[in-house]
C-alpha cells in the first residue's frame, strides 16, 4: 500500500488556516504598544483558531498514518462518526509495522473486512463485545473484545477513562494507531506514540 498524504482539501484548508493564524500574529505585532488598541482580545481568537488547527491536523495526519497500512481508512473515519453521533464508546486498534499479538489479551475472533455497519454493531451498548478493543490488521477486522494494557503515564488534572488510558498503553508499547470514541462526549482522538490527539468530526473551518 502506497502512503498518501495529500487529502484534498483538507490539506488546503489546514494550510489555508495556518496562514490565517500568522497573519492575526502579525496584526498584533503591529499595534503592540499602541495604547488605543488592547491585543487580548485577539489573542483569545488566536487561540480559538489554534484549537481548531490543532483538531483539523489531527484529523489530516489521521489519514496519513493509516493509509499506509491498511485502505479502509475511510470506513474506519465514517465509522468513528457515526459513532460519535450517537456517544457510543469505542476503541479501534489498527496494527502497523508492529505486532500486538504478544501485548494485548485477545478476545473473540472476527475475521471479517472492515465496514462501518459491522464497527457499529461491534460498539452497539449490550453488546457483549462492544467493552473491549476491536484489532484492525490490513483490512481486516481481526478480533473483538480484547483488552489493552492501560498506561501508567500521570495524565496531569485531565480525567482520562479507561478506553484512553488503553489507547495510550498500546500506543505507548507499539507504533499501532488507537482509534478512540468517548462514550461521554462523543468526542473522537487518536493515540500515537504515547500521545493522545483530538480530531475535527465537523466540517474544517474554512478561514
Amino acid at each position: 500500500m502506497e502512503s498518501n498524504c495529500d487529502f484534498s482539501p483538507l490539506k488546503q484548508n489546514l494550510e489555508d488556516g495556518i496562514k490565517h493564524i500568522i497573519n492575526l500574529l502579525e496584526a498584533n505585532l503591529d499595534v503592540l504598544g499602541n495604547e488605543n488598541h488592547c491585543v487580548l482580545g485577539s489573542l483569545e481568537d488566536v487561540k480559538e483558531h489554534l484549537l481548531k488547527i490543532e483538531s483539523m491536523a489531527a484529523s489530516f495526519y489521521l489519514n496519513c498514518y493509516l493509509s499506509s497500512f491498511t485502505d479502509t481508512y475511510n470506513d474506519l473515519s465514517i465509522a468513528a462518526q457515526i459513532l460519535s453521533k450517537q456517544n457510543h464508546g469505542a476503541l479501534i486498534i489498527v496494527e502497523r509495522s508492529d505486532s500486538v499479538d504478544t501485548i494485548i489479551q485477545k478476545g473473540t475472533t472476527i475475521g471479517a473486512m472492515v465496514t462501518p455497519k459491522l464497527l457499529e454493531a461491534i460498539f452497539y451498548p449490550g453488546n457483549p463485545l462492544h467493552d473491549g478493543a476491536v484489532l484492525i490488521r490490513g483490512n481486516t477486522v481481526v478480533s473483538a473484545a480484547n483488552v489493552l494494557p492501560l498506561t501508567t503515564v500521570l495524565t496531569g488534572d485531565k480525567k482520562v477513562g479507561t478506553r484512553h488510558r488503553a489507547a495510550l498503553g498500546i500506543s505507548e508499547k507499539s507504533d499501532a494507531l488507537a482509534l478512540v470514541v468517548s462514550e461521554e462526549t462523543g468526542k473522537i482522538s487518536f493515540a500515537l506514540d504515547g500521545k493522545l490527539y483530538p480530531i475535527n468530526t465537523r466540517n474544517p473551518v474554512l478561514f
